[in-house]
């Protein structure tokens, strides 16, 4: 895989420090600061980019985007969103065949984290 070649998403964002801190507990930390734009790595292939975006909803129930995020430890994760994961509030089996939980973001953005089980 090339650095040339990817999909990073772009998720609006309220307050930029409340959604840095958010997705740091994810794993991913700050690696470009323009602002109103950011740039978020793992430093393993992940990449966000955050957007400021003052009038964007704050309800889950109100906003359309959503992220899947793949890890290779789902609890280990569940347990650095601590009180965060929404219920059942512990990672479970999906029947399309995901362990996964579900986080909601600083502005309502549902994120999954998750893995294939098979």
């Amino acid at each position: 895989m090339t650095d040339a070649h990817r999909i990073a998403a772009i998720v609006p964002a309220r307050d930029m420090e409340a959604s840095t801190a958010f997705y740091a507990r994810l794993g991913l930390e700050l690696v470009g600061d323009w602002g109103d734009y950011r740039i978020l790595s793992d430093g393993r292939g992940w990449h966000l980019h955050l957007t400021r975006t003052p009038h964007w909803p704050t309800r889950l129930e109100d906003n359309p985007l959503g992220l899947y995020v793949y890890v290779e430890d789902v609890d280990a994760a569940a347990d650095r969103m601590g009180d965060l994961v929404l219920a059942p509030h512990r990672p479970e089996l999906k029947p399309w065949g995901c362990y996964e939980f579900v986080v909601s973001d600083p502005v309502g953005t549902q994120v999954r984290v998750g893995r294939i089980v098979g």
